[in-house]
Order: structure tokens, then sequence, then C-alpha cells
């Protein structure tokens, strides 16, 4: 599979169908927490190569919890949380080379096993204006 097709399934099975977080069970707010980290490890490792500029993973981040409509104090976890990934992998890879290409990846790959594990258990909620592809605004987000 494809790096683009892995980011993509990320967020379209994410949003596919959200459900709000104050309704979640604790095996999914915590994956949602999880999922938060893996985002700012992702933005982290992507501005390596891309530069600071670069917010594709930030914005998505915003999008999740503009979504989730969470309580305030489990929105400031989750944007903990991805702060906390993103200090942790941008010291460990403060540079663009192949072990942080790598990292990206794997990445990736776990935050498509939290969306999936994510939206296998969510339940169809109405949110007008909200379609997998409004995750986040930009042609650089897409």
């Amino acid at each position: 599979m494809s790096r683009p097709f892995l980011l993509g399934v990320l967020f379209s099975a994410l949003v596919a169908s959200p459900l709000l977080a104050q309704e979640r069970a604790a095996d999914e707010r915590q994956r949602l927490l999880d999922l938060s980290y893996t985002l700012g490890e992702s933005h982290a490792l992507r501005q390596a190569c891309q530069g600071d500029g670069d917010q594709f993973w930030r914005s998505r981040m915003v999008r999740l919890t503009e979504v989730e409509q969470a309580d305030q104090a489990f929105d400031a976890q989750m944007r903990e949380r991805f702060n906390t990934g993103f200090a942790s992998r941008r010291s460990e890879y403060p540079t663009c080379d192949d072990a942080s290409r790598k990292a990206e990846q794997a990445a990736a790959r776990r935050g498509q096993a939290l969306a999936q594990k994510l939206s296998q258990s969510m339940r169809p909620a109405t949110h007008p204006g909200v379609s997998p592809d409004s995750v986040a605004d930009g042609e650089a987000a897409r």
C-alpha cells in the first residue's frame, strides 16, 4: 500500500460517521488519545521533511477535535497527547532522512490501525456539512 493511500484511509474511516467523544466507551476514548499522539508524531515527522510551515497533520487534529465535540477535559487531553507525540518525534528526528521517513510510515500504519478500530465501533451520527473529504481545508490538506 502506498503512503498516500494509508493516510487517506486513516481519516476517511474516522470521519465517515462521527460519534461524539462523550458517547464513546473508555477503550474508544483511549484509542482517540492514542490517535491524537500518533497525529502529533506524524506532524513532527512530516515537518522534518516538508518544513515548519506544513500543517497537514495539525489541520487534521483540529478537525478531529471539532468532529468529536469532546467535553473540555477530554479535548485538553487529546491536544496534550498530540503535543506530546509532536515533541517526542521532533526531538528524535529533527531532520529529514531515511530514518525519519521510516518512522513516518510506521506512524501512518499505527494511525490507520487505530482509525479502523474506531470506525468499526462507530454508529452513524448526523453532523451537517461533515463528509470524509472535509477533514481539513485547503488544497495541501487533500
